[in-house]
C-alpha cells in the first residue's frame, strides 16, 4: 500500500517585491532535494501534469500522527496584486497555512495589510516570514531582525495571529542577478517551523463538487487537461462535471494526483483532471463543478461587516469591486438592518429571513458613522445601539457564476496602488443569489425593506371641537387624496385623521375624533386672533407676552413608512 500524502495548502502572500516567488522556489527546492532522494521509476508513467503550483514534500512530522507518510506543502503563490485578491478568495476555503512575506527592509506595507486582512477572513493560521536579510550589514543584521520582529508582533497582537512564529531568511541572496551556487539562509529553519504548524485541516467530501481551475492544457489522443484544488465535495473516474463557463458538460477520463494516477479526488486535493477534447484556450482559468450546481446571478442579498482598517463610510448607492466565486465585477450596493422592533433577536447565520422587515440605512452603520452625524444634535441620546447583523443587496454590472453561501469580498481596486489606505472595504457571505434576469420585478419585491417617513406640519385654525385646518404639511402640488386616512398626531397630545384637501395651496383637514382638548382650544384661538390682528406694527406688549407662552403654533406629526420595492408605494403605518 503506498505511504498516505497530506497535503496542506500554504498561501505565500505579501506587497509587491517582497520575494515571494523567490521564496516559493527556495522552499521546493530545498525541500525536495533535502528531505528525500526522488528515484526516477517512482515518476509516474503516462501523463504529467504541471500543477502550476510548486510544492515541497517532507517526512510527516509526529503530531499529525503514526505511520509512515509524507507532508506534502503545496506553495499557492499568489502574483500580482487584483488577481492576488481573486486567487485568495477563489481558493480562500483551502488555504490552510498562510506565509506572509515582509522585506526585512522595508517592515509593513500596504498590501502586506491588505494580505493580513484577506488572511484573517480567510485563514486560520500564520507564519511570518522576514526576507531579504542579506542585505542587512552583517554586524547590524541580528539586531535589524530583533528590531523588526518585535514590530511585527505588536503590529499582530490584535489579530487573530497574535504570538505566530516570525522566521528570518534569505530566500536569494544577492538578488535575482546573482549565481544560482548562493545557498539560500534560514530556509531549512523556515521548513521546520511549517512542519511544527501543520494540522490535519477539515475536509468534507459531501456536498457538491467544485474544483478552482488554474491551468488548462491538452494532450493529443488523450483530451483536455484542467488542474486546480477541490473546493468542496469530492469526483470520482467517469464522473460528468459542467465547465459553466463554457455551458458544456464533460466526462472524466483519468485523473492525477502528484504525478500519481488516482481514482477518486475531494476538497483540498489538489488534481489533474483529463476529460474529453476541447480547446484549452477558452477555459485558462474558472471553475468547473457538478452539471446544475452553481447558479449565475445577477443581483445577491449578503450578510457583511466592514473591514476595520478601510477608512471611509460605506454608502447606499456606491460602487465597489466585489470578488465572489472566482470573478470579481463591478456591483452597487444597498445597506439595511433589523427593523427596530427585532433590534435584539438572535440572528441565524447563513440564512436570510423574507418574513421580517427590515430598515433601510444611508450607509452601514459603524462605531464611526453613528457618532458622526446622527448624535451631534442628540449627544444626550447615550451610546446608540448598533445592530448585530446588517445586510447589502448587490446589483452586479454582469452576472456572476459562484456557488451558494460563498464568501464575498467590496473592494476600491480603483484607489491608488501607492496610497497608504487599505482598498477591501467589507466582506460577507451570499446569502440569496437572484437568477433571473428580470429580478427587479419578479424577486425584490419580496424583499421587505422599509423607509421610515416623518413629516410635519402646522394646526392654521380650528373648524369645531372635532376638526382643525392644518398646513405646511404638504407641498402645493401634492395629491393630497394619497394621504387620505393616515393618523397623525397633534404636539398638544391628540390623535387625528387626515380626512381631504382644503382649497388649493396645501391645506387640509384634520379629524379629531376624541375632540380637541380644552387647552389646545385656547392655544389654538389665541394663534389665529394673533393672526387675525392687523398688521405687525400693532402688536402691543401684552400681546408680544401672550405670543411667547400660550401662541405657539401647534404642530401636526405625520410619520409612516414606505417599502422600497414596493411598485405601488404604499405608506403604511403600524
Amino acid at each position: 500500500m503506498a505511504a498516505r500524502v497530506l497535503n496542506v495548502n500554504v498561501g505565500v502572500l505579501g506587497h509587491i517585491d517582497s520575494g515571494k516567488t523567490a521564496l516559493a522556489r527556495a522552499l521546493s527546492t530545498t525541500g525536495s532535494t533535502a528531505a528525500f532522494d526522488r528515484a526516477p521509476q517512482s515518476r509516474a508513467r503516462g501523463i504529467t501534469l504541471d500543477l502550476g503550483f510548486s510544492c515541497l514534500r517532507t517526512a510527516l512530522p509526529p503530531q499529525l500522527g503514526p505511520g509512515p507518510g509524507e507532508l506534502q506543502f503545496t506553495l499557492v503563490d499568489c502574483p500580482g496584486h487584483a488577481s492576488l485578491i481573486r486567487t485568495i478568495i477563489g481558493g480562500a476555503q483551502i488555504i490552510d497555512l498562510m506565509m506572509l512575506v515582509i522585506d526585512v527592509t522595508k517592515g509593513m506595507q500596504t498590501q502586506s495589510a491588505e494580505c493580513l486582512v484577506i488572511g484573517q477572513i480567510a485563514c486560520q493560521k500564520m507564519v511570518v516570514v522576514l526576507n531579504k536579510i542579506d542585505l542587512l550589514p552583517e554586524g547590524k543584521r541580528q539586531s535589524a531582525i530583533e528590531k523588526m520582529t518585535k514590530k511585527m508582533q505588536k503590529t499582530l497582537e490584535n489579530t487573530k495571529f497574535a504570538g505566530c512564529p516570525i522566521v528570518a531568511v534569505a530566500a536569494k541572496p544577492g538578488g535575482p542577478e546573482a549565481p544560482e551556487s548562493e545557498n539560500p539562509l534560514g530556509v531549512s529553519e523556515l521548513i521546520e517551523v511549517l512542519k511544527s504548524q501543520a494540522y490535519l485541516p477539515s475536509r468534507d467530501p459531501s456536498g457538491h463538487f467544485l474544483m478552482a481551475v488554474d491551468h488548462c492544457f491538452s494532450i493529443k489522443g488523450q483530451g483536455t487537461v484542467m488542474t486546480g484544488t477541490i473546493l468542496s465535495g469530492s469526483v470520482s473516474l467517469g464522473d460528468n462535471v459542467e465547465i459553466p463557463a463554457l455551458k458544456v458538460t464533460k466526462r472524466v477520463k483519468s485523473m492525477q494526483m502528484f504525478h500519481t494516477p488516482v481514482t477518486y479526488a475531494m476538497q483540498g486535493d489538489r488534481v489533474g483532471v483529463c476529460v474529453t477534447q476541447f480547446d484549452p484556450k477558452l477555459l485558462e482559468r474558472g471553475l468547473i463543478c457538478t452539471p446544475d450546481s452553481l447558479h449565475t446571478i445577477h443581483a445577491a442579498i449578503i450578510s457583511l461587516k466592514k473591514i476595520q482598517y478601510f477608512r471611509g463610510a460605506l454608502q447606499t448607492k456606491a460602487k465597489f469591486h466585489i470578488t465572489v466565486g472566482h470573478e470579481t465585477v463591478m456591483g452597487r450596493v444597498m445597506f439595511f438592518s433589523p427593523a427596530p422592533a427585532n433590534i435584539n433577536e438572535e440572528i441565524q447565520e447563513n440564512v436570510f429571513d423574507f418574513e421580517k422587515d427590515y430598515l433601510y440605512q444611508e450607509e452601514y452603520l459603524s462605531k464611526d458613522s453613528v457618532s458622526s452625524e446622527e448624535n451631534k444634535e442628540n449627544d444626550q441620546a447615550g451610546e446608540v445601539q448598533l445592530p448585530k447583523q446588517q445586510w447589502a443587496l448587490l446589483e452586479f454590472e454582469k452576472p456572476v457564476t459562484c456557488p451558494k453561501l460563498c464568501l464575498v469580498i467590496g473592494s476600491k481596486l480603483d484607489t491608488d496602488i501607492h496610497a497608504n489606505t487599505c482598498r477591501l472595504a467589507f466582506h460577507g457571505v451570499l446569502l440569496q443569489g437572484m437568477e433571473d434576469k428580470n429580478y427587479t420585478e419578479t424577486f425584490l419585491p419580496k424583499l421587505k425593506v422599509y423607509k421610515q417617513k416623518h413629516k410635519e406640519g402646522q394646526v392654521e385654525r380650528v373648524m369645531d371641537d372635532y376638526s382643525v385646518i392644518g398646513r405646511s404639511l404638504f407641498k402645493k402640488e401634492t395629491n393630497i387624496q394619497i394621504f387620505v386616512g393616515l393618523k397623525v398626531k397633534l404636539s398638544t397630545g391628540e390623535d387625528g385623521i387626515i380626512d381631504g384637501g382644503f382649497g388649493q395651496s396645501g391645506k387640509f383637514k384634520i379629524r379629531i375624533p376624541d375632540g380637541l382638548k380644552p387647552d389646545t382650544k385656547m392655544v389654538l384661538t389665541a394663534v389665529s386672533k394673533k393672526k387675525s390682528k392687523g398688521g405687525k406694527g400693532d402688536m402691543t406688549k401684552e400681546d408680544e407676552s401672550s405670543k411667547s407662552d400660550s401662541a405657539l403654533p401647534v404642530t401636526i406629526s405625520l410619520i409612516f413608512k414606505r417599502y422600497v420595492f414596493d411598485t405601488q408605494k404604499k405608506m403604511i403605518q403600524s
